[in-house]
């Protein structure tokens, strides 16, 4: 298949059209970005900017949070009331085994591009012990009648939102994906059934960055969503993620593998989180962006109950940690750590907490099979997951015998990667629902 390629942009160059609010142009894409996409890029600055907008994403011109009162109102104008549709039991009798669908509602307050419909459901999976958990996810489906057998199905993995319940994407006005690429799936004719992940959105603890945990909530998405809505979703579907949940796609093929599931045709994951060792390093150069660490201690805590976070986290470090655990997403986190080193947050050698390490372990990537055909794509300028991991690990797949297609978009930072990367994407996962040869390419990079 062909490739689009992306103009290059140097660190410099990219910072210098962001605070100048030039569009950063693509093949065959000129949108400018959201306030949310920009946001995040400013990460390799710590740079406060003013976004351009696009389209009717509901941020419009929003400057990255300087503080941590701007980044609740930000979030705030994002989000969507959490209802007893999150929390309230399962029906008394009912089903419960994993995939099994609790409850399902038609939503009409997502901001969404007219034609589409959007659904949420909320269903059992299990959590990285096997425990059953509640999960909710939102399901969008492309505009008009579906064909026959039902549209074809991508199964969507989020990137990191947030730690705390009210991060789930589905309790987003913009489904925290919707103008990054997410809506691009539906306008090519693909339903999106995308997790929100358990503990985001229902009630519970958050496993965050947990292969296991994360990859169960996905391939139970997809029952739970054909239940919700018969005839309407195709059998055969895709996996798909982003960063955090490039991992949880990546896992989804090693699960699979195992499940041996004759319906799934496949992974992408982009940009993912699949070297957690190379993620979780000290990088000096990142100012700003070590305020996903505190996540992983959460996510730690998460996994581990009798992990002392205060074992990882400096005092300065845990200071904003419980509002960070318990109501703040991504926005609030990169406020509350803005200009933050990853020394002033983290302690000395936390990486090498038996916690840690066992979640080291846990996560590791690239050893186990894989089933079906798998898509990597990763940019050369990502600071947040740096490529050099996603290089390693495709390295050592190959060398396991794992068959897969490697991609890496010179210059393109975390976000950018998703957004210029979304058509190959959305062609790649047509390619295996058309029932075409996969042409893998290890030994060639």
């Amino acid at each position: 298949m062909s490739f689009t390629m992306p103009e290059k942009f140097s660190k410099t160059c990219l910072l210098l059209a962001q605070s100048l609010q030039w569009p950063l142009a693509r093949k065959s894409n000129t949108q400018r970005y959201s306030g949310k996409k920009a946001a995040r890029m400013a990460l390799l600055s710590g740079a406060t900017i003013m976004a351009p907008s696009v389209g009717q994403h509901a941020f419009g011109q929003t400057a990255l949070p300087k503080n941590i009162p701007e980044g609740l109102k930000l979030e705030a104008d994002q989000a969507l009331p959490i209802t007893p549709f999150y929390t309230d039991n399962a029906p008394a009798n009912t089903p419960s085994w994993a995939g099994a669908l609790i409850r399902a509602e038609k939503v009409t307050d997502y901001a969404i591009p007219a034609g589409m419909t959007a659904w949420r459901i909320l269903y059992h999976s299990l959590d990285a012990e096997r425990h059953d958990v509640t999960t909710s996810a939102f399901v969008l489906l492309p505009a008009g009648p579906a064909p026959a057998g039902g549209w074809p199905m991508v199964a969507w993995a989020h990137g990191t939102s947030g730690v705390a319940q009210p991060c789930a994407p589905s309790l987003m006005k913009d489904l925290y994906y919707g103008d990054e690429g997410l809506f691009e799936f539906p306008k090519a004719g693909l339903a999106v059934v995308a997790t929100d992940y358990h503990g985001e959105g229902t009630p519970g603890a958050h496993q965050y960055m947990n292969k296991l945990a994360q990859g169960y909530d996905v391939i139970y998405s997809v029952a739970a969503a054909h239940e919700a809505l018969p005839g309407l979703l195709s059998q055969k579907w895709v996996s798909d993620g982003h960063s955090q949940g490039g991992m949880a796609s990546w896992s989804v093929g090693e699960m699979e593998q195992q499940m041996n599931n004759p319906d799934y045709l496949g992974t992408v994951s982009v940009s993912g989180t699949v070297d957690m060792l190379d993620f979780i390093a000290p990088k000096p150069e990142e100012v700003g962006a070590p305020f996903y660490f505190p996540m992983v201690a959460y996510g730690l805590k998460a996994r581990y109950p009798d992990f002392d976070v205060k074992t990882a986290l400096t005092k300065e470090g845990y200071e904003h940690y419980p509002l960070i655990a318990t109501k703040a997403c991504w926005f609030t986190g990169y406020a509350a750590y803005l200009g933050k080193a990853s020394a002033q947050i983290m302690k000395p050698n936390w990486t090498k907490l038996p916690a840690v390490q066992a979640m080291l372990k846990e996560d590791r990537i690239g050893d186990e099979p894989v089933k079906g055909p798998l898509m990597v794509l990763t940019g050369g300028g990502d600071v947040s997951v740096p490529p050099g991991g996603v290089r390693k690990t495709v390295h050592k797949a190959c060398k396991n015998g794992i068959k897969l297609f490697f991609h890496l978009y010179p210059g393109l930072d975390h976000d950018p990667t998703m957004i210029n990367s979304t058509q190959d994407q959305i062609a790649w996962i047509k390619d295996r629902f058309a029932g075409k040869p996969f042409n893998e390419n290890c030994g060639t990079f």
